[in-house]
């Protein structure tokens, strides 16, 4: 579904990534972890096409043309939840996710709608005619979830999924992508809680100044010992 190989990339002359190797596959949640300024929003821009890919290849849904623009990655197949959220603050929350409907890709039957969105975030349907800059944090992030599931992805991409977020809604959104997970969606996730990461996620990766320094599964990534201590600091 999502495989990237000896990917490297940067901003300018500044090098960020060096030969970052990950993949993603279909039905399955994968973590990418790491201190700040490791470089993992920067993998999750150049996945996206916001920033160019300057060696290596990234293979999108056996798509591995280098020249694909952000809105033609995003049609493909990828929804974001960016770091930040950036909701459109003037636009209500009814509007804020009409304007991102895009029907399925394949005949499934399963696919996200208006009314599926508000069902799967109670909180978003009492909101619904508030605007976005009338909505607190949590309720802000439930409604970039929500926006990126009205593309119908393939493959959802969150970054800083739970950041600054009220812990009782931290575990709304937690239960949220186990119920996607339990549904098929295939997701791609960052964010800094790594015990609610290894219960969630299959497969873990750890970036450590643009670099992939370890890979493997929850029970590896919990039970080694000082690896989250040396590379996330926890």
């Amino acid at each position: 579904m999502l495989h990237l190989h000896n990917v490297q990339s940067g901003y300018g002359v500044g090098q960020v990534l060096f030969g970052v190797s990950l993949a993603v596959s279909a039905g399955k949640v994968v973590s990418l972890m790491g201190r700040n300024g490791m470089g993992k929003t920067t993998t999750i821009r150049t996945i996206m096409g916001q920033l160019p890919l300057t060696a290596g290849r990234i293979e999108r849904f056996g798509d591995d043309r280098p020249d694909r623009l952000p809105f033609q990655i995003a049609r493909a197949g990828i929804g974001l939840v960016p770091e930040g959220r950036q909701i459109f603050s003037n636009l209500n929350v009814t509007e804020n996710l009409q304007t991102f409907y895009q029907p399925p890709r394949d005949d499934s039957a399963s696919h996200w709608h208006y009314d599926r969105v508000l069902a799967l975030f109670p909180r978003l349907a009492e909101r619904r005619d508030h605007a976005g800059n009338h909505l607190s944090g949590g309720e802000q992030q439930m409604l970039a979830i929500g926006r990126a599931l009205m593309t119908n992805p393939k493959l959802l991409i969150l970054d800083e999924a739970t950041e600054g977020l009220a812990p009782i809604i931290r575990n709304q959104i937690w239960d949220c992508l186990a119920t996607l997970k339990a549904e098929g969606q295939s997701i791609l996730i960052i964010d800094k809680n790594v015990r609610a990461m290894a219960r969630l996620a299959d497969h873990h990766y750890i970036l450590d100044k643009g670099r992939v320094v370890w890979d493997g599964d929850s029970e590896t990534l919990l039970g080694t010992d000082g690896l989250t201590a040396r590379y996330l600091g926890v």
